[in-house]
Parts: structure tokens; C-alpha cells; sequence
């Protein structure tokens, strides 16, 4: 063969690698066939979850709340699940601090909300009224956006639903009795909307 036979099958070669890669290009390229698969989420309703829980945990992420949120500072108190809601702190009077305790029965609300209707108050060994003693926590105290401490009712009012979470999750309590450790809430994750 002859250089000039060798250069024209040397381009027919390269000419034929050039259009299989392009074949293969096109091809790589090409919609699959079948059904086309929708981005759309379903408008279903939101997604529920019921989770039971302990005293025991309940009280641990409580107080972990509190101080990861920094409201255990200024007058420090902490908040325990027994058979009742019970709520220990200090406050200042002559220039010490006086022990306080104050216990709850807590009620679970239609709407998921929860009340925490005052029982007993201890301020030290004094005698002092319900109302006076609340109002000074409320003023004192620095409490979640979603606690409302209301004096005059001798209560407090627990707005779960109010309460910001990640993921835009939303609480409701659904059972809350503490002498039996029954301790049930309703988590509600949102459904993504397109």
C-alpha cells in the first residue's frame, strides 16, 4: 500500500471514531422513555406522629430547655414532673435568698395546650398569698414566650402549639397524667406544598 491509501483509510477511520462518539453523545443525551416523574409532594394533610413519654425524660429535656435557652438565669429555678408539675427557685428578700416551691396539676387542654393549675406554695416558713407570689415569678423569672403565668387565676398557661421548633413542628399534648407516667403528645410535621 502507498502512503496516499494509507492516508485516505486513516481519515475513514477517524471520520468513523468521530461520528460513533457523536452517535454515543446523542444517545447518552436522549430522554429515557416511560413515565415522566412529578416533583409535586402531596397535598395530604400534615403528617402526625404520637409519642409517649416518661416523667423521667420529660423532666431531663425540660431543664436541658431551660438552660440551653438561657432561662435559668437572673433567679435561677428548675422545673421536676413527680405525681405533680413542681417548680423550685429562689428569690431575694432582705438581702438573701428565700427557698420557693410551687406544685401544679396539670391539665391537657382540647386544643393540645396545657394548664398547670397552682396546688401548693412554699416561701420558706412565711405564709404568703398565692397571687403575690406568681406575680413576683412573673415579673422575676424569665419564662418561654409560649408560658403565660396568670396571677390571678393562680395558673399557668402552657401555649405548646405556640412553641418554635425546627422544621416548623408543631406539639400538642394529648395526655398528661403523672401518677400514671402517662405522658402522650401529638407531633405535627407540615406537608411540603410545591
Amino acid at each position: 500500500m502507498t502512503g496516499e491509501k494509507w492516508k485516505k483509510l486513516f481519515i475513514v477511520l477517524l471520520a468513523c471514531n468521530i461520528l460513533v462518539i457523536i452517535f454515543m453523545l446523542i444517545l447518552i443525551n436522549w430522554p429515557i422513555k416511560g413515565e415522566e416523574i412529578s416533583n409535586k409532594s402531596s397535598k395530604e394533610e400534615d403528617i402526625q406522629f404520637q409519642v409517649h413519654t416518661t416523667r423521667d425524660d420529660l423532666n431531663q429535656l425540660i431543664n436541658q430547655y431551660l438552660d440551653k435557652e438561657g432561662l435559668t438565669g437572673g433567679f435561677h429555678y428548675e422545673v421536676y414532673l413527680t405525681d405533680e408539675v413542681e417548680l423550685y427557685g429562689k428569690i431575694p428578700f432582705f438581702n438573701r435568698e428565700v427557698d420557693l416551691k410551687l406544685t401544679f396539676k396539670p391539665i391537657a387542654q382540647e386544643n393540645g395546650d396545657l394548664v398547670l393549675k397552682q396546688e401548693s406554695i412554699s416561701v420558706g416558713e412565711m405564709n404568703l398569698p398565692v397571687s403575690y407570689v406568681m406575680n413576683f415569678i412573673n415579673k422575676r423569672y424569665k419564662t418561654p414566650d409560649w408560658v403565660t403565668i396568670q396571677p390571678k387565676e393562680q395558673r399557668v398557661y402552657v401555649s405548646l402549639q405556640e412553641m418554635k421548633l425546627k422544621s416548623d413542628v408543631r406539639v400538642k399534648a394529648k395526655k398528661f397524667d403523672l401518677e400514671h407516667n402517662d405522658i402522650s403528645f401529638l407531633l405535627t410535621v407540615p406537608s411540603v406544598q410545591p
